[in-house]
């Protein structure tokens, strides 16, 4: 994040998770700003990949790619 452009936001969150955060903050020797930063970065990456694989899977969809009935037997099997 180095040279980046930061903007200070306001996040209203209750006082249990603050004091939790505060806690976390000090054990790890961060601040709050970092934890919040890390976790905000930890939510976008699982949501973007998400996202990606859900169009990914629309995709293939619409162009008729599916998979056949013995193919999800075969996956149904495996976790079983």
């Amino acid at each position: 994040m180095a040279g980046m452009a930061r903007d200070a936001i306001t996040v209203r969150m209750d006082a249990e998770k603050r004091a939790a955060l505060d806690a976390l903050a000090r054990v790890t020797d961060r601040d709050r700003s970092y934890l919040i930063n890390e976790a905000v970065d930890a939510y976008l990456t699982v949501h973007h990949w998400q996202i990606a694989h859900v169009e990914a899977g629309l995709r293939q969809a619409d162009a008729g790619e599916f998979a056949s009935e013995e193919e999800v037997n075969a996956a149904y099997a495996r976790w079983r």
